[in-house]
């Protein structure tokens, strides 16, 4: 059995995280921090764990995360900077959901997230966590990023036309839209019902802290810088991504099969058939990523339509995926959940 510590247990990606991993049948959870809910029971908070998961929340100062194999951040931004090293020379493996690892180049990351970073050094051993590039080094890594949930719906839909460099990769265009959820579980007025129910907003324009990272990796594919323009929106539903994603023609190909070939072998991305229309509720509370490419009109742009479950693919779920990569178990287990309908 996996031992295994959530740091941060109480946000939204944290109890998905418990969500998935009580249902993991390699998975013995050790523990699981809130300072703020220190002492209390998981359940108590969260009833829908009420006799899966019989934790109570520990102090982070006091819990026994070193006696860990694994270790999930599931903290802001800044959190797993300041505690991974420390785990990682006690051997535990660490997978961090926040952006701390993600961006390579340290002084862009201090630029997007406004903090001087805290362990450059891990930064180029940390692995990006996205199975469907990185799968054979994220097997060994001691350290994972687990991506973003837009950078994820946008990659996976764009990576096909970008590997096979029929594109133009400098006119890029991600139309993003993305569940309250994605705001995380706080108290801010732009996510009361009042604000975004019955509302749709887009926001970031200027620039959203997930645009690098989207630019970093599809650059690594094409070994030359890309041109994105990535516009979020959001959306009043609690789950789900939705990209739009536009890119101008520049070779002729069979897209469709193009799309099909590429992700054959991936368990969670699924290609659907010419003309389809995914929607978020199809990967709800799953750990896919859905996928449909159309060409207007038989024009030289190319749509390519992405969705997830911004919790799940775009979180938790692939957090798992990873984890269950590095510790050489099938890559599907405990991620076998149907979407949720209605």
């Amino acid at each position: 059995m996996i031992k295994v510590g959530i740091v941060g247990g109480t946000g939204y990606t944290g109890v998905e995280l418990l969500r998935l991993l009580a249902q993991h049948p390699e998975v013995s959870l050790t523990a699981i921090t809130s300072r703020a809910e220190a002492g209390g029971a998981v359940a108590d908070m969260f009833p829908s764990l009420r006799g899966r998961v019989d934790l109570r929340f520990s102090d982070p100062a006091t819990a026994p995360l070193g006696n860990c194999d694994l270790v999930f951040f599931a903290t802001p931004n800044g959190v797993a900077m300041r505690q991974t090293g420390e785990l990682l020379q006690a051997g535990v493996r660490v997978i961090d959901l926040a952006a701390d690892f993600r961006i390579k180049d340290i002084l862009l990351w201090e630029k997007w997230y406004g903090m001087t970073h805290a362990a450059p050094e891990l930064v180029a051993e940390a692995v990006y966590g996205l199975p469907e590039i990185n799968r054979q080094q994220i097997r060994t890594a001691r350290l994972v990023a687990n991506p973003g949930c837009y950078p994820t719906a946008v990659q996976l839909g764009f990576l096909p036309l970008i590997e096979a460099g029929c594109v133009a990769a400098d006119q890029l265009i991600a139309d993003a839209k993305s569940g309250v959820s994605g705001a995380g579980r706080k108290a801010e007025t732009h996510i009361l019902f009042a604000e975004a129910a019955d509302n749709f907003k887009a926001y970031g324009v200027a620039g959203h802290r997930h645009l690098p990272e989207i630019r970093q990796g599809l650059s690594a594919i094409t070994g030359a810088p890309v041109g994105l323009t990535f516009v979020p929106h959001l959306t009043p539903i609690i789950r789900g991504i939705h990209a739009t994603l536009y890119a101008r023609i520049t070779r002729e190909l069979d897209f469709q099969t193009l799309f099909e070939k590429r992700f054959a072998a991936e368990p969670f991305v699924d290609v659907l058939p010419a003309g389809s229309h995914p929607e978020t509720r199809s990967v709800r509370a799953a750990n896919f990523c859905r996928i449909a490419v159309h060409r207007p009109q038989g024009g030289d742009v190319l749509v390519v339509l992405s969705v997830i479950d911004n919790l799940v693919k775009g979180a938790a779920g692939q957090a798992i995926q990873n984890m269950n990569l590095m510790f050489g178990l099938d890559e599907c287990l405990g991620l076998s959940q149907v979407p949720v309908l209605p």
